[in-house]
């Protein structure tokens, strides 16, 4: 077992202060333990690990850092999210807020997003204004992605939970203030854009009831209401949202969503029941069925 105490004597090097913490933080199971140290570090720093001389102590770069390090440290051992003890989670090319409420964007995600974007960025190609709708926008991060990376977007975004919402807002004023952000319900969400909407994309809560998350950080911090998709098979809400994309889309639009790995065939179907077609599955960086495509 790691010295609790070694990591935090005042005449050890940042780096090696760094290098101990990684070690409790895999102790207590964290997956990217080295990682996380890093970032920690310099997150207090205020600097790239990179621009800190290798003699340099915390107590020579300031007052105080060493201390604060030693609690966030902390912190993350106990398995808080890394996202919520900086404020910052980044997502594609964007460092986004992130805080208690919404959920914590995860990678496979982003590959949602770039089909939603590459959507989108066809239209305006051609001299069109894409309308594009992110419903259960939970940070805001998919509508901001697209608002940043296709200039002349129109984007919404509708998200249920005030908490989530807040969050997006933070988020929309800094990065793309004209993205109308909506609190509601995605099943009833925008019916003055029905059939005028080019591009619907969703990461909807899909978890079942049954399921429990295995990484302790989804598990105990993201919001239930982010995570458990409703009924049996977690596809209440996902269903609900496929419905709302059918009424939203014009002829041609384009669907993408979300889904569990597991739940590839049954998404295909109820996209399918739903009037839309040409209906694939996507995969994502990891190769594993992540999400659903379509075109009304």
């Amino acid at each position: 077992m790691a010295d609790d105490g070694a990591a935090w004597r005042p005449e050890v090097t940042v780096r090696q202060a760094v290098a101990g913490a990684a070690l409790l933080l895999a102790e207590a199971g964290v997956p990217s333990a080295d990682v996380d140290a890093r970032l920690l570090a310099e997150h207090v720093l205020g600097r790239s690990l990179f621009l800190v001389p290798a003699a340099s102590t915390f107590a020579d770069l300031g007052v105080g850092l060493q201390t604060r390090y030693a609690e966030l440290v902390d912190r993350r051992r106990r398995r808080e999210p890394l996202q919520h003890i900086t404020g910052q989670m980044p997502f594609r090319h964007l460092v986004l807020s992130a805080a208690p409420g919404a959920f914590v964007v995860r990678p496979e995600t982003e590959v949602v997003a770039g089909v939603a974007v590459e959507a989108a960025a066809a239209l305006a190609a051609g001299g069109g204004t894409p309308v594009v709708v992110d419903l259960c926008t939970g940070s805001g991060a998919i509508a901001l992605a697209v608002a940043t990376e296709v200039p002349g977007a129109r984007v919404h975004a509708v998200e249920i939970s005030p908490d989530a919402l807040a969050v997006a807002r933070r988020n929309v004023d800094a990065l793309a203030p004209a993205v109308d952000l909506v609190l509601g319900d995605a099943a009833t969400a925008l019916p003055d854009l029905d059939g005028a909407v080019d591009v619907v994309v969703s990461n909807p809560p899909y978890i079942p009831p049954d399921a429990v998350p295995r990484e302790q950080e989804v598990r105990d911090h993201d919001p239930d209401l982010a995570l458990y998709g409703g009924g049996p098979d977690g596809l209440e809400v996902p269903r609900a949202v496929v419905r709302t994309a059918a009424r939203l889309l014009r002829p041609g639009g384009t669907f993408v969503m979300e889904h569990a790995e597991v739940q590839a065939e049954a998404v295909r179907a109820l996209v399918a029941a739903a009037g839309l077609g040409d209906v694939r599955t996507g995969q994502d960086l990891t190769g594993r069925d992540r999400y659903v495509v379509a075109r009304r």
